[in-house]
């Protein structure tokens, strides 16, 4: 539970400082700085020259100016010392946005669906009730009666400066329901668990993390706007001008939010998060925590590794199943894959809304132009994220705007997703001619690899074919990089030939005849291939021929690792304790060199990394 604590909170704080939130970022600020304080603009003075509380406070504004500056109410001089200076209440905005948009995301993201459902209401009903407090949010800051009935609901509550934080909390729930934040496999499992109703106590458990976590970054936010509110004068004595700002700008949000504009511009931002949400959200033990969530079908396909470098067998392409309806197909017909057979087929999981996926469509669009002649077939399975995402004229409308000509299977119970194991949005499965799939890629980047396999299948598809050039930039000399982070994993690994893999179970191995290929490891002896380490046998030993200036290796256990490097006995490493990394190789310029460890009985290696 604690893992599962943890994984939710790196994944909220990774998803909070992400682009796609961008959006939403000018609102929490200035919504932090225009407390209601602030309203009357420039502060009353008292007789004596001492700023009392903005006219918002109450009553205090009021009676600062019946008595005028520097007299009594009649007019006669005052005498009286001067008034204390009324006591101004602290602006708690920025926690009251944040809550309430912490509050709806975590709510309706799980039990929006099932509501929706239970209701018979349109699939984006909550995408339009958001917009429009969004709209009345901005009203409210530009026209204060407005501001005063939203607050209204609040007003039986028994804080009277929480009354008037009442529109801040408002707000906050707007934008709950207009969050759209990167999906990566933390919020793939709460979204898919929150559509299916199936909600247990991990998943709760899960959703609270993660939003607390997505809560952090965006309260320092909006206390920074508060703050330069506070102590910049500039913004104090043109509080109300700031105010009407704000409203302007929530509602062309709004505006931007309706006609797609946000995306545009979220589509131009490179995903800088991308790769450290991979690494946490998609690390071992963050994969054995959210696969708990996910049925155990179709188990061959985590046999393949995202992105690997050579094609691989990762089972027959599970079938299309439980699609709603389909569009782009003549009479808007189902596919079915056995159809498909003699053709490579790429299945893209994607979301209209999804501004991964947006980015990717121009390099599937620009594949599907070049290879369809060659046997290519592109197939978009669209497994909605968000309730919005079900409604199939939305979806008609998204791929229409994005360019999407290729065949498109709405996957509203998202049956497909299931059967492919998948995590992320968006994800490319390539199937070869006869049915299997043999590569995939999660989340962005790494197209010219992605392009690579599929000229890789097509030729193996049909070796007469001519293919065009390469759309991106492809290279045919993979080999040449240095050798990539290697797990020893019964469902990570990468380049093992050999005796196939046995998992969980002492076996007997041996080495492939003829010289091993650059990037390729093998095993010999006894070993048990597990989930996060292999364990040495009896006669256990491995050879790998790799690319880099050094080798490295974690290793756990007791006992002894004898190297050698093209044959020759180079060191022998004591190994004992917890997984630590031990340096094999070390030399002064990259070159390619055949590594063979000899490992004594129990000795459990963890992973290979090359520098």
């Amino acid at each position: 539970m604690v893992t599962l604590i943890l994984i939710g909170l790196l994944g909220g704080l990774i998803t909070a400082v992400s682009p796609c939130i961008l959006p939403v970022l000018p609102v929490v600020f200035l919504a932090g700085g225009t407390g209601r304080g602030q309203d009357a603009g420039k502060p009353a003075r008292s007789p004596g020259g001492t700023e009392v509380g903005g006219g918002a406070a109450g009553d205090g504004g009021r009676a600062a100016d019946e008595r005028g500056s520097g007299g009594t109410a009649d007019g006669a001089v005052a005498s009286a010392p001067p008034a204390a200076p009324a006591r101004v209440p602290r602006n708690r905005r920025p926690y009251a946005v944040v809550a309430g948009l912490v509050v709806s995301f975590a709510f309706f993201t799980l039990l929006g669906v099932t509501i929706i459902s239970a209701l018979g209401l349109p699939q984006d009903i909550l995408r339009y009730v958001g917009l429009g407090l969004l709209v009345l949010i901005g009203l409210g800051l530009i026209f204060p009666p407005v501001e005063r009935l939203l607050e209204k609901p609040f007003a039986r509550l028994p804080q009277r400066q929480v009354n008037k934080e009442g529109s801040a909390f408002a707000l906050g729930l707007g934008l709950g329901l207009l969050y759209v934040p990167c999906a990566g496999p933390v919020l793939a499992a709460i979204t898919i668990a929150g559509a299916r109703g199936e909600i247990s106590s991990d998943i709760v458990v899960l959703t609270l993390s993660f939003a607390v976590g997505t809560a952090v970054p965006l309260l320092v936010f909006a206390l920074a706007g508060r703050r330069v509110a506070d102590r910049v004068a500039a913004f104090r004595r043109r509080a109300r001008g700031l105010r009407i700002a704000a409203g302007c700008l929530m509602i062309a949000l709004a505006l931007g939010l309706t006609l797609d504009v946000t995306a545009a511009i979220q589509r131009s931002l490179p995903d800088y998060t991308s790769g450290v949400q991979k690494k946490i959200e998609d690390s071992d033990a963050a994969r054995q925590q959210l696969s708990g969530l996910y049925d155990n079908s179709n188990k061959e396909l985590s046999r393949c590794e995202d992105g690997a470098g050579e094609l691989r067998s990762c089972g027959k392409a599970p079938a299309l199943e439980g699609i709603d309806s389909w569009f782009n197909t003549p009479g808007d017909r189902p596919v079915d894959l056995k159809s498909l057979r003699g053709k490579v087929t790429l299945v893209d999981f994607w979301t209209y809304s999804c501004i991964n996926c947006q980015r990717a469509v121009p390099h599937l669009r620009d594949w599907e132009r070049a290879y369809r002649d060659a046997g290519l077939r592109i197939i978009g399975v669209h497994s909605p994220e968000f309730a919005f995402e079900k409604k199939r004229s939305n979806v008609v409308a998204g791929a229409e705007k994005l360019g999407v000509d290729w065949p498109v299977a709405l996957d509203n119970d998202l049956t497909t997703w299931d059967n492919y194991r998948n995590r992320f949005w968006p994800a490319k499965y390539l199937i070869d001619a006869e049915g299997t799939v043999r590569y995939f890629k999660f989340g962005e980047g790494e197209y010219d690899k992605t392009e690579k396999m599929i000229r890789e299948l097509l030729r193996q598809a049909d070796p007469t074919v001519t293919l065009p050039e390469p759309t991106g930039r492809a290279t045919d000399d993979l080999a040449a990089d240095r050798t990539p982070e290697t797990y020893l994993s019964n469902l990570r690994i990468r380049g093992y030939v050999g005796t196939p893999l046995v998992d969980d179970r002492p076996t007997a191995y041996r080495f492939p005849k003829g010289s091993l290929p650059v990037n390729k490891l093998s095993l010999d002896g006894t070993w048990t291939a597990g989930y996060e380490q292999f364990t040495a046998g009896k006669d256990a030993k491995l050879a790998f021929t790799y690319r880099a200036k050094n080798a490295n290796l974690v290793l756990a256990g007791t006992g002894k690792v004898t190297v050698l490097v093209n044959g020759e006995a180079t060191k022998t490493i004591s190994v004992t304790g917890s997984p630590t990394l031990y340096r094999l190789t070390d030399d002064k310029d990259a070159r390619t060199a055949r590594l063979e460890l000899r490992v004594d009985e129990g000795i459990q290696a963890y992973v290979f990394t090359f520098g």
